[in-house]
């Protein structure tokens, strides 16, 4: 996609809007670092002053987060995501498993139901990652293989809203999946994951919403489990 120059009028809601698609897009993924203030200003063809106002406006509203000494980051792909970022990291394992099971369960309906072929590889490729990262000895690696399997399956959804409103839990959901491993002898073991990739492969909403249900009723067990323990 890249950064085009901006037409005069409001100078900074068209940068603004240029940064937000690049993000939406993927082009700058969450923790990525932007390019620097004179690349930027370049590639705009706008002022130093427009480019610093379009930058202050999405880390006010979250989306960007600046490092003294090292730059600007993106950290959400929204503000609504940047928002429900920061309304998880005040709340328990427990409820942001009950909204994963709301979200995933629907998601995974709507994803046999509106799938398409690059939807169904990137399911594949990701529940295969998953499984490759079942056997190895970084935990890290395997939270972020499960957690990118499940939003390879609400990407599926087609649905821009429920992608937001999933993107803005990534943080929370990583929190449970390692909640999870660290309570669980064999996380990777969960039933439910290739079955799902399989029902949105073919197309049957009934098997999705069941596979979901598995591994979702899982991880509720060893929470639920791990809870009592403490």
């Amino acid at each position: 996609m890249g950064l085009t120059a901006v037409r005069p009028g409001r100078l900074c809601d068209g940068v603004v809007a240029q940064f937000e698609a690049l993000i939406a897009s993927g082009e700058w993924p969450v923790g990525a670092k932007i390019p620097p203030e004179p690349e930027l200003v370049a590639a705009l063809g706008v002022g130093r002053n427009t480019v610093r106002e379009a930058v202050r406006a999405l880390e006010h509203a979250g989306v960007l987060e600046p490092r003294r000494g090292d730059g600007t980051y993106v950290r959400a792909t929204s503000d609504l995501g940047a928002a429900l970022m920061r309304r998880a990291r005040r709340t328990t394992v427990e409820h942001v498993l009950a909204v994963r099971t709301s979200l995933e369960r629907d998601a995974a309906v709507a994803a046999a139901l509106n799938r398409t072929d690059a939807d169904i590889a990137a399911i594949r490729a990701a529940v295969e990652a998953r499984r490759a990262a079942c056997d190895q000895p970084d935990r890290a690696g395997f939270v972020a293989a499960d957690v990118a399997f499940h939003e390879a399956v609400v990407a599926a959804t087609g649905n821009p809203v429920l992608i937001d409103l999933y993107a803005g839990l990534t943080e929370a959901v990583q929190r449970t999946v390692s909640e999870i491993d660290e309570h669980d002898d064999d996380p990777g073991a969960f039933p439910g994951h290739e079955e799902l990739a399989a029902a949105i492969a073919a197309g049957d909403p009934d098997a999705a919403r069941a596979a979901a249900e598995r591994y979702l009723d899982a991880a509720r067990a060893i929470v639920n489990r791990s809870a009592v323990r403490s």
